[in-house]
């Protein structure tokens, strides 16, 4: 991180802190927010967490949880006065901030110094100061790098260790993906030398199922799973009316896309799900054959070489399904040798 010494003489007094992860935070962008908080308090500081939309329930046992302010319609003028009166923002698993609407247009205003941690390809500069690599497994990792880069590796306590391991475990497979470096064993090896509970986070997060998420990826792999093997290719399509028939909430389609990149022979995974006005989309590939660039160059979106998202305003599912399908042979060359 550039200029850590002026950031360090800006947090060495109490400030009023807020803290933003991106639409929809997964255990990785909420992980790193809280950890964050949770060392940040030790100096006094003023934090509010800020989350720009509701996350899945099996998040909500992190330390700190009960004190995120969720924004939703209501809240409008507390939300943009916390950020508005900031004396410093941070920004944590994004580097654009399209990825917190409609937050984005009072951080953008707000003349609080800015910090961004985000370990995302396609950066846009925005902030005073960055700690940005796109190398690292997930931003997670960054925040334990920026406490000990603060030299405060020691005031690292198990509410924080927690965190900071949730958003490891998730971001990196649970250490299977090929981010997980030796570097990430070392980091992980501190945490549970602190005292943190690996086998305990992994229940809170991986089996802590309702019946009716359950009930919904069995129905999504029975019925919605489509595989185009002349592609090496599989996905998934999610209407409204099938999340609907299922209870669907927030978390309930997570992981389900890597369930069709499971197959033998897949290289190319997705999911497309219908929501109010947009359809989402979330890209997994392994090898050689980027989801990034397939995410960006299509679907306005982006994120890891192999892990991406996107989505499209205002067309129905069918039209996007088809869009996608028809992009395939584009790619095939690069799809058949990325096995």
């Amino acid at each position: 991180m550039h200029n850590l010494e002026e950031l360090k003489g800006i947090l060495a007094s109490p400030k009023k802190i807020v803290i933003i992860p991106h639409q929809k935070p997964d255990a990785d962008a909420l992980g790193s927010c809280l950890a964050l908080a949770s060392y940040l308090q030790k100096f006094q500081h003023q934090i509010q967490v800020i989350a720009p939309t509701d996350y899945p329930k099996f998040l909500w046992w992190m330390h700190g949880n009960e004190k995120v302010l969720v924004f939703e319609h209501g809240k409008e003028k507390i939300v943009e006065n916390l950020i508005l009166t900031a004396d410093v923002l941070f920004c944590l698993d994004y580097s654009d901030l399209a990825r917190i609407a409609p937050l984005d247009k009072w951080v953008s205003a707000s003349s609080a110094t800015k910090v961004m941690i985000d370990h995302h390809i396609d950066r846009k500069a925005f902030a005073m100061y960055e700690l940005w690599k796109p190398e690292a497994a997930a931003t997670a990792e960054l925040i334990y790098d920026f406490i000990c880069l603060m030299g405060d590796e020691k005031l690292i306590d198990i509410s924080t260790a927690e965190c900071i391991y949730a958003g490891i475990m998730t971001d990196t497979g649970s250490f299977k993906f090929p981010s997980t470096t030796s570097k990430i064993h070392r980091i992980v090896a501190n945490l549970i030398d602190i005292g943190v509970n690996h086998s305990k986070i992994h229940h809170h997060v991986y089996d802590t199922n309702s019946e009716s998420r359950l009930r919904l990826i069995g129905f999504a792999l029975k019925e919605k799973l489509v595989i185009l093997r002349e592609f090496n290719t599989a996905y998934f399509a999610l209407s409204s009316a099938d999340l609907k028939a299922y209870q669907y909430k927030t978390g309930d389609t997570e992981g389900l896309v890597n369930y069709a990149l499971s197959l033998e022979g897949i290289c190319f995974a997705a999911i497309l799900i219908e929501d109010t006005d947009k359809i989402k989309l979330s890209f997994r590939s392994i090898g050689r054959f980027s989801a990034n660039d397939f995410a960006r160059n299509h679907f306005s979106g982006g994120g890891h070489h192999n892990a991406a998202g996107g989505r499209v305003n205002g067309n129905k599912l069918e039209k996007v399904i088809q869009d996608f399908t028809n992009l395939l042979p584009l790619y095939k060359d690069k799809l058949l040798a990325s096995v």
